[in-house]
């Protein structure tokens, strides 16, 4: 008599999707009237109008094309036969590259245009640095909610497109996607292209250096933000790289492909939560709100790198992670513009990212000799964080400082 041993494959609840959307929708169409009056004010322009859509548009194209490779690049690495570790070493070399490379890719683009850099690396990530001084902050910051919005969203809308092209042909399944990726990658040149103007980068480099050395090197807030915005670019590459194995951890069979969404829509409900704290009367400094945010964020993390086994547990954990982050994000971008003109916010950007990834090549190349556990990866990704909190709290004290000086004066 045969036995039959049924598979248990934990998913998550199909209707916690359709609720963060409905969270989602009510939260953007519920705002205060008084956002809709001063988006409409600041905005009236039709230029100012044309460009974000187009910008929105790239931007969303890119993070598709993100996205593809986030969904579908470690299958693909498996089918041509990379092991773990040497999908772990691949890994390992990219994060070598941002970190020799990419943290001067901030200054090239300051000095000869991110139109430039756009086409000829396509990372879009430079492109928050586009939007004019002069433009009021109201808009902006609809600008940074309304990119990691857009962002989530065509990461979902990536692993629709990939699983749509996924057939039993594992050939044809790659040679497709790849094939939908250059389409997108060639409509997005050809925005930035014919779509895009640009003013001429003027700026010697001497002239650069000047004002690089007296808004970043010299000034101590920028490199408490710096620090900041390294720590959380550390805690965000940790978790992607370890929530599945997290959650798979004792070799339970988990449904990745729900939970991915679920994680990509907490981060789409953060995200609209940040106008609100604009459209209404503020009671708290930037910087406070990055404060809780961020040891939030940290709690979360400790509590994974606890080594709890309890998958509702840990995939809630998650989903809170997410939704600080979207609103960790717009907040960040709106001190940048708080603290540094435009022309040189390319730069102190990557060059922040430095340590981040120094430290992520120097823990992966650890992990891959199998010297730690990916619970002491977490735990240092909780205490980056904890430490940024403690930077915005030096933030606010200082913020406050100054106005009480000004009021002196």
């Amino acid at each position: 008599m045969g036995v039959v041993l049924e598979s248990d494959i934990w998913e998550p609840n199909r209707s916690i999707c359709i609720l963060f959307f409905i969270c989602c929708v009510v939260s953007i169409f519920c705002l205060p009237a008084k956002s809709s009056a001063n988006v409409l004010d600041h905005a009236s322009s039709a230029s100012l109008l044309r460009f974000q859509r187009k910008f929105l548009f790239l931007f969303a194209i890119s993070s598709v094309l993100e996205g593809l490779w986030a969904v579908f690049g470690e299958y693909e690495l498996a089918y041509y036969g990379f092991s773990k570790d040497q999908v772990l070493n691949v890994i390992s070399v990219g994060f070598a590259v941002s970190l020799f490379i990419g943290s001067f890719i901030g200054v090239l683009s300051d000095l000869l245009g991110h139109k430039k850099l756009c086409l000829l690396f396509f990372l879009q990530h430079l492109l928050d640095k586009v939007l004019q001084l002069g433009q009021r902050q109201e808009v902006l910051n609809d600008m940074f909610w309304m990119m990691t919005f857009l962002e989530s969203a065509s990461f979902i809308g990536s692993q629709a497109l990939a699983n749509y092209l996924i057939d039993d042909n594992v050939v044809r399944n790659i040679k497709s996607l790849w094939i939908g990726a250059a389409v997108l990658a060639v409509l997005a040149v050809g925005l930035v292209t014919r779509g895009w103007q640009e003013a001429p980068q003027t700026a010697p480099l001497k002239d650069y250096r000047v004002s690089f050395h007296r808004h970043v090197i010299s000034d101590k807030r920028i490199w408490l933000l710096s620090w900041a915005q390294s720590c959380v670019h550390f805690s965000v590459a940790a978790f992607w790289l370890l929530w599945a194995p997290s959650i798979v951890a004792d070799g339970r069979e988990v449904s990745l492909g729900l939970i991915y969404p679920c994680l990509l829509g907490s981060k789409m409900l953060g995200s609209t939560g940040f106008p609100w704290f604009f459209h209404v009367p503020l009671v708290l400094r930037t910087e406070e709100y990055l404060m809780y945010a961020f040891t939030i964020m940290g709690f979360a993390l400790s509590i994974v790198a606890y080594d709890y086994q309890e998958i509702e547990l840990l995939v809630a954990l998650f989903c809170l992670f997410q939704t600080c982050l979207g609103m960790v994000l717009p907040f960040l971008a709106r001190l940048r513009t708080t603290y540094l003109p435009n022309d040189i916010r390319g730069g102190m950007m990557s060059l922040s990212l430095m340590p981040a990834n120094a430290a992520i090549l120097f823990l992966l190349v650890l992990r891959g000799h199998h010297y730690i556990a990916n619970s002491t990866i977490t735990s240092v990704a909780a205490f980056g964080l904890f430490s940024a909190a403690g930077c915005m709290y030096s933030l606010k004290k200082w913020g406050k400082q100054l106005q009480q000086s000004r009021r002196n004066l």
